[in-house]
C-alpha cells in the first residue's frame, strides 16, 4: 500500500520538474514597454536552514506587468545559486531572460534587486562544506536558529536606482563579463516548481498587478513559495508609475516580429505571383498544344477525306442528248482510226457502170438520178464496148470504197451520157 503513493510523488516530481524546464527553456515575452522600478519592501527572516533568497521582479501576462514577490527558496542540490532573471531590450522590444540555479551567479542584466544581488554576483551568503552560509549584512537571519552566518558590509544602492530592466530607454547599461559569458555556459538547473507556484499565484492575484497597484504592490514577499497570506507589503513604489499599454508579442523572444511579418508576406506574394505566372505560362503553352494538336488533326482529316473522295468510283453521269449526238463517232471517224493511210484510187473514168454500183451501193439514186444514167437504146453498142479498155485492177478501189464509202469517187456528170463525150 505504501508503494502507491510512492509512485505518485515521484511521478508528481517528473511532471513538476518538466514543468519547471518547459519554463526555463522558454525565453519569456517581448513587449515595447519595460516593467516599472522595483518597490521598496522589506525581507522576511530566513525559514530554514539552506533557504537561499530569490528577489522579486516584475512578470508580464495578458493583464499586462504584475509583480512576483521575493521568497525564500529550498537550492535544487547543494553547492548551487540562484541568478535571478532580467528584461533586457533587443531590436525593439523587451525580452525576458529567465533565471536559473548554478554553481555560479551569472549575468542578470547589472539590476539592483537587493538583498545581495547588486548587479553583479552574490553577496547574500555562499556554501561551505555542503552548508549554506548567511551574510547578515543583507539578510534577515535570526541568529538564534541560524548559526551559519557571517558579517561582511556590502554597499547597497537600491536607494539610488531602482530601474528594473537593461538597455533601452532609461534603462541599465551593463552588459555581460567575459567570467559572466564563461558562467552562461556551465551545467543549469531551471526554476524549480516551488517557483512556478509563485508565480501562478501573483498571475492569479490582481493586486499583483501594475495597473491596479500604480507600482506598489499588495505582497511584495513571502516567508516561502505560496505563503501569500503571510506576505509583505511593498513600502512604496520604486518610481512614478506612468501608465503605458504593453502588448505581449509573444511567448518566445524575436528580433523584428514587424519585419519578419512583413518579409514573409512579401515572400508570399512574391511565390503566388511567380506561381500564378508559371499557371498562365502552362495553360498558355496546354492551349497552344491543344490548337496545334486540334489543327493537325483537322489537317489530318480533311486530307483523308480528300484521298477518300479522289478514291471512291464516281456514279456513271447520263449524258444529255447533245452531248450523246456530239459524243457518238461518226462512220468516217472510226473508219479513220483503223484504216492506214492510203493512196487515193485513180478515179475509174472507164470503170463500167456496174463497178460504180459496187463502190456505191447504199447509196440510192434518185429518180432523176436514175433517169440520167439509164443509157438510151443507141449507146447500147458503146456501152458494151467500153469494157475491151484494160481498166485498173478494182479489188484496191473496192476495198477502199467499202471502207470510206463517202470518199469514192462519184460518177462524173458527164459520164451519164457517154455518148456526148465519145463523140469526135
Amino acid at each position: 500500500m505504501r508503494i502507491i503513493p510512492s509512485i505518485r510523488s515521484l511521478l508528481f516530481a517528473c511532471v513538476m520538474l518538466a514543468m519547471s524546464a518547459a519554463a526555463f527553456a522558454q525565453f519569456g515575452v517581448s513587449i515595447s514597454v519595460g516593467p516599472p522600478a522595483l518597490p521598496v519592501y522589506e525581507q522576511p527572516p530566513v525559514p530554514a536552514q539552506g533557504y537561499l533568497w530569490t528577489p522579486g521582479y516584475w512578470a508580464n501576462g495578458d493583464d499586462g506587468y504584475f509583480f512576483v514577490p521575493g521568497t525564500w527558496v529550498m537550492a535544487p542540490q547543494p553547492g548551487f545559486l540562484w541568478t535571478p532573471g532580467y528584461w533586457g531590450w533587443n531590436n525593439g522590444g523587451f525580452a525576458f531572460n529567465e533565471g536559473y540555479w548554478g554553481e555560479h551567479v551569472g549575468f542578470y542584466g547589472g539590476i539592483n534587486y537587493g538583498f545581495g544581488y547588486g548587479g553583479q554576483g552574490y553577496e547574500g551568503g555562499r556554501w561551505n562544506n555542503g552548508q549554506f552560509e548567511y551574510n547578515r549584512a543583507v539578510n534577515n537571519v535570526n541568529v538564534t536558529n541560524i548559526h551559519n552566518t557571517y558579517n561582511t558590509t556590502v554597499i547597497n544602492n537600491t536607494t539610488v536606482n531602482r530601474t528594473s530592466y537593461n538597455g533601452g530607454t532609461g534603462g541599465i547599461t551593463a552588459a555581460p563579463t567575459a567570467q559572466d559569458r564563461t558562467y552562461a555556459q556551465e551545467k543549469h538547473i531551471a526554476p524549480v516548481a516551488a517557483q512556478t507556484q509563485q508565480v501562478a499565484a501573483a498571475r492569479a492575484n490582481p493586486q499583483q498587478r501594475a495597473s491596479v497597484n500604480q507600482g506598489k504592490p499588495a505582497i511584495a514577499a513571502t516567508p516561502k513559495p505560496g505563503s501569500f497570506s503571510g506576505g509583505v507589503p511593498a513600502k512604496e513604489a520604486g518610481a512614478p508609475y506612468k501608465a503605458a499599454e504593453s502588448k505581449p508579442a509573444e511567448s518566445k523572444p524575436t528580433e523584428n516580429k514587424a519585419a519578419e511579418n512583413k518579409a514573409a508576406e512579401s515572400k508570399a506574394t512574391e511565390n503566388k505571383a511567380a506561381e500564378n505566372k508559371a499557371a498562365e505560362s502552362k495553360a498558355t503553352e496546354n492551349k497552344a498544344a491543344e490548337n496545334k494538336a486540334a489543327e493537325s488533326k483537322a489537317t489530318e482529316n480533311k486530307a483523308g477525306a480528300n484521298r477518300a473522295a479522289t478514291s471512291a468510283p464516281k456514279p456513271a453521269s447520263k449524258p444529255s442528248p447533245q452531248t450523246a449526238r456530239a459524243s457518238t463517232p461518226k462512220p468516217e471517224n472510226a473508219t479513220h482510226a483503223q484504216a492506214a493511210p492510203q493512196k487515193a484510187a485513180p478515179r475509174p473514168e472507164n470503170t463500167p457502170r456496174s463497178a460504180e454500183s459496187a463502190a456505191k451501193p447504199e447509196s440510192k439514186p434518185s429518180p432523176q438520178t436514175a433517169k440520167a444514167s439509164t443509157p438510151k437504146p443507141q449507146n447500147a453498142t458503146h456501152a458494151q464496148a467500153a469494157p475491151q479498155k484494160a481498166a485498173p485492177s478494182p479489188e484496191k478501189p473496192k476495198a477502199v470504197a467499202a471502207a470510206h464509202p463517202e470518199n469514192a469517187p462519184k460518177p462524173a456528170k458527164e459520164e451519164a451520157h457517154p455518148e456526148e463525150r465519145r463523140q469526135p
